[in-house]
């Protein structure tokens, strides 16, 4: 297959970059320098990172080596977008600023050739999951961002590893159904935004799945510090093509 030279957009979630994955962060940094610096534009659908304390954070070094690379591509010419995962929601106009990136509000539109596309994280969908349903809209709530963000950062670090610990410990006991999005809510972003094709992460579970005549994909997390390693990402050309790519630039869907 001859692919377009420059795609129009390229789209990744879910790297929960942390400083004891080395190798998952060299990765994302390569496909930065040699395939997003190619594209148009540059989606990160939410869980770059593995938690955000704060935008108070950025001097941080490993923060700051992201930072960096990222707004390399800004700089190349590509227009980075940064939409909220469940661990990174706190990035705010800061880690924008310092990324020169723009920041999106879920959902969010994109159109190219006859398509339409919705980008969403892709937890909001999960709605049989009622803790977590719960859980997210207290934290999104900007009085509880104000006043978890007014803590000391030490502080906000401790309380977000003991989150990050009950959210292993909770996950055991759910079922993949339970975590997973559901019918009704891909039905509603489909209908409420008249979009023909849905892109999201969040689940870990990459496909491309056909509702009716509409397709949704699912972007992979990344991770080369375990086996299997695994990762990729989905690229959108101008004619309206959807090909998503793993780490050897196989192509594994293509519609």
């Amino acid at each position: 297959m001859t692919l377009p030279a420059r795609p129009f957009a390229l789209f990744i979630s879910d790297l929960h970059l942390q400083v004891s994955h080395p190798r998952t962060l060299e990765a994302f940094l390569r496909f930065l320098a040699e395939r997003a610096v190619h594209a148009e534009q540059l989606y990160l659908l939410g869980d770059i990172f593995e938690y955000w304390a704060g935008d108070d954070d950025v001097a941080d070094p490993f923060h700051q080596t992201i930072i960096t690379a990222i707004r390399a591509v800004a700089d190349a010419g590509v227009t980075v977008f940064w939409m909220a995962g469940n661990r990174d929601f706190l990035v705010g106009e800061g880690f924008a600023h310092a990324a020169h990136l723009t920041l999106l509000q879920e959902p969010h539109v994109i159109e190219a050739g006859t398509r339409r596309v919705a980008l969403v994280h892709g937890d909001a969908q999960c709605t049989l999951d009622t803790n977590y349903m719960a859980f997210r809209a207290q934290v999104r709530a900007p009085e509880w961002q104000a006043q978890f963000l007014g803590m000391p950062l030490a502080q906000r670090k401790g309380i977000i590893a003991g989150l990050r610990e009950g959210s292993r410990e909770a996950h055991t006991g759910k079922s993949y159904e339970t975590m997973d999005v559901t019918p009704d809510a891909v039905a509603d972003v489909f209908a409420s935004l008249d979009a023909d094709v849905i892109i999201h992460g969040h689940t870990h579970r990459p496909a491309m799945h056909a509702h009716g005549d509409k397709l949704r994909y699912v972007l992979p997390d990344w991770e080369l510090d375990e086996a299997p390693a695994r990762g990729g990402w989905l690229a959108l050309y101008p004619d309206g093509s959807l090909i998503r790519h793993d780490f050897d630039v196989t192509i594994l869907t293509s519609r």
